[in-house]
């Protein structure tokens, strides 16, 4: 992208930890405070508009919960494992299993109140 015309990769990339299909389980399946992995692609639209959605989740939920981001473009494997077939897909993982799952771009409010029952 050229400088200028919109976000380049610094602009909406997030602050979050990105994971890998080499670290996905060591960081998430084994973290003792609960995970949100947000499955996303750099061409994904709405998944540029929820990152910094995700950064204030994850701002005001500190020591409750870890926002992760997985690339699925680079890290297909995780993303197979556990069937994303659309992003942006939110998976909450708590004790290395997955309780909850968001689909789509929406409103912080809303994921709050998704996941209210596990960072309250």
């Amino acid at each position: 992208m050229q400088r200028g015309r919109g976000p380049d990769r610094t602009d909406y990339m997030s602050k979050a930890p990105a994971v890998t299909d080499a670290t996905f389980d060591s960081e998430v399946l084994k973290s003792s405070t609960p995970v949100l992995v947000d499955f996303w692609a750099e061409w994904c639209g709405p998944c540029k508009m929820i990152s910094p959605v995700l950064e204030e989740i994850a701002d005001e939920h500190k020591g409750k919960l870890t926002i992760a981001k997985l690339n699925v473009d680079e890290n297909p494997d995780v993303a197979m494992r556990y069937g994303v077939m659309s992003i942006p897909t939110l998976a909450l993982f708590i004790g290395g299993v997955e309780k909850k799952r968001l689909i789509g771009a929406m409103p912080k409010r809303n994921i709050v109140n998704e996941l209210s029952e596990f960072i309250s």
